[in-house]
């Protein structure tokens, strides 16, 4: 059906069709969020989806934390692994974001 461009084909999505939506302070809230997520190491995975950003751990696709874009920030959810508990913030500052970091890096740590 996307040959009739009635389905928008995964592979064509990019992280900057999240951004074009965004505010200028939601933008840099987003890419400052993406540069550290893949600082966390050379396995982060990114995988763009239509109304979200998925990062994960290894060709596994251990998913680790989800970023859905709005317009008035980043709602995010930060999960440890299976069965395990998922923790959401929504990120509308420098502050939140670093308060929203440490949890970010230890569920990066914890996904086997």
């Amino acid at each position: 059906m996307s040959e009739f461009g009635l389905v928008k084909d995964k592979t064509s999505l990019q992280f900057e069709d999240h951004l074009t939506s965004l505010r200028g302070d939601v933008r840099k809230l987003l890419l400052e969020l993406r540069g550290f997520v893949k600082s966390l190491g050379d396995m982060v995975i990114e995988e763009v989806r239509p109304h979200r950003i998925v990062y994960a751990k290894t060709l596994n696709f251990r998913a680790f934390l989800d970023v859905q874009p709005k317009g008035d920030g980043l709602m995010i959810v930060v999960k440890y692994g299976r069965g395990k508990s998922e923790n959401a913030f929504l990120i509308c500052s420098d502050k939140d974001l670093e308060m929203a970091k440490s949890q970010i890096s230890q569920a990066f740590q914890d996904i086997k």
